[in-house]
């Protein structure tokens, strides 16, 4: 809708926020009118109309099967467009037309706003399948009448009341219709259901609907006179209630075709399942997140308890081990502590790689700098767990045997996300400026236990590829190849 009200019209920018208000709101017209609703607005020259946008309705058959979005009419072709346009009233059509063999019945609404009428709503409804209309029907195209004086007037929608559509309720969910008093005219039988999950024994009707619900909503206190205000309908909201282990979602629309309030529509929905699996993600969430917290506490307590025994050790190489193995449980422990405090099994990895390296630099044997270029991004927590354990062998064992002590040096740690999509795969290059590789090794049959912790991680559990190889002009480059997506 942008490019083409910027393209074919001379609208500002604030009159394109209130058509696309409006559009986000007009679904409801069109189900309670049964029709198809197309959204004209004049061009530049003021010779043609373009459609801007569509809507057809869930409550009946569409008038129209082709996408309308994008047409040009010539101004004269339909009048009813152009009485709407200048006199700014609602034009009805006596006789239908007949399209495709369908008699469908054209009415135009003028789309005003601060007294200027900015487009033409033109409303198709399909008589092919009309019949005497049930009390439903008649509260449902009272309504739409209603919505449409409120839009010709620019009373509706309603600025600052922005709707999200996708979870607020429909018309076919429930509908309450009030009187100006908060008194229910007319209750749908979706709605009488919903209030009958509240704890309601008896009808609505008659019935002063805000009162009804501050009773049904559970209370400590005198009846909330919030709660009565706002389900009697007098200002445009969207609230829920809670009572009879029931949740009922509403939204109160006041109605003011001639610019006094006659009465309300309510909406409503029973949103009590949808509720319940919401509180039991949430609980679950919380105890996923409570178990890499206490996994994390529980690492950290085995770490302190090696470390201890490591002080105790008279053996250099025990107590390097045990300093090594301080180190592995460290960094899944940086894993767990990450995952402890995301909603989801999905880690920042940039922010885990940086502690790891942190970690690791601790043993440097000299002056060796580590830092790391471009970014890992968010991995699933599969990936990053043995992900981090590959990084901290593959570094210590970059800072313990390319250095000397003393050694000033550099290691580079470069991650990028591979082609041909970004989620695919990960390249990750540890380049070191050290002594590089001793004569006639083989990376792929080096015995020692972070050379093979590293080749079982990489190639068995995340599936992807290592090896080490001599630097361009020194020291030694490792190149991890490993698939973002877990191993199924």
């Amino acid at each position: 809708m942008n490019d083409l009200v910027r393209q074919h019209t001379a609208l500002s920018d604030s009159d394109l926020e209130w058509l696309h208000l409006l559009v986000s709101e007009w679904q409801l017209l069109s189900d309670l009118s049964f029709a198809d609703l197309v959204l004209w607005v004049p061009t530049l020259d003021g010779t043609r109309y373009v459609s801007v946008a569509q809507m057809r309705p869930n409550t009946g058959p569409t008038s129209y099967q082709d996408d309308m979005i994008g047409h040009l009419v010539p101004r004269g072709r339909r009048p009813l467009l152009d009485a709407a346009l200048d006199e700014g009233r609602i034009v009805r059509e006596g006789d239908p037309e007949w399209r495709e063999e369908v008699p469908v019945r054209v009415e135009s609404i003028p789309v005003r706003r601060e007294g200027r009428v900015l487009g033409v709503i033109a409303r198709n409804t399909n008589l092919l399948t009309v019949r005497t209309p049930s009390r439903l029907e008649l509260t449902y195209l009272q309504s739409a009448s209603d919505l449409a004086q409120m839009i010709a007037a620019g009373s509706f929608p309603f600025p600052g009341e922005q709707v999200d559509m996708d979870s607020s309720p429909r018309a076919g969910d429930g509908l309450v219709r009030l009187d100006a008093e908060g008194i229910v005219q007319y209750a749908s039988p979706n709605a009488l259901s919903a209030y009958h999950r509240l704890g309601l024994a008896a009808d609505l009707v008659g019935q002063h609907l805000g009162q009804i619900t501050a009773e049904l909503a559970p209370s400590r206190g005198p009846v909330d006179e919030a709660l009565v205000t706002l389900a009697s309908g007098y200002a445009p909201r969207e609230f829920e209630v809670e009572g009879n282990g029931g949740v009922i979602q509403l939204r109160a629309i006041p109605l003011k075709p001639k610019g006094t309030r006659i009465g309300s529509l309510v909406l409503l929905r029973d949103v009590t399942e949808l509720r319940r699996r919401e509180r039991e993600l949430i609980t679950k969430d919380a105890t996923i997140r409570e178990i890499h917290h206490r996994v994390k506490n529980n690492l950290q307590t085995v770490a302190a308890l090696l470390r201890l025994q490591a002080r105790r050790m008279d053996s250099d190489r025990g107590r390097e081990a045990l300093n090594e193995a301080v180190r592995r449980v460290g960094s899944i422990a940086i894993v767990h502590e990450t995952l402890s405090q995301n909603l989801d099994e999905r880690v920042e990895f940039d922010e885990i790689a940086d502690r790891v390296i942190a970690m690791v630099a601790e043993i440097s044997p000299g002056k060796v700098t580590c830092r790391r270029n471009g970014r890992f991004g968010i991995l699933d927590a599969e990936v990053a767990t043995p992900l981090s354990m590959v990084l901290t062998e593959i570094l210590q064992n970059a800072l313990e045997h390319a250095f000397a002590p003393g050694d000033e040096g550099a290691v580079e740690v470069t991650a990028v996300r591979g082609e041909p999509r970004p989620d695919a795969r990960l390249l990750i290059t540890i380049q070191d400026d050290g002594c590089g590789l001793p004569e006639g090794f083989d990376p792929q049959r080096a015995g020692n236990l972070g050379l093979q912790i590293v080749r079982t991680l990489v190639e068995g559990e995340l599936g992807g590829s290592f090896d080490m190889l001599p630097g361009a002009e020194r020291g030694t480059k490792v190149v991890l190849d490993i698939p973002v997506q877990p191993q199924k």
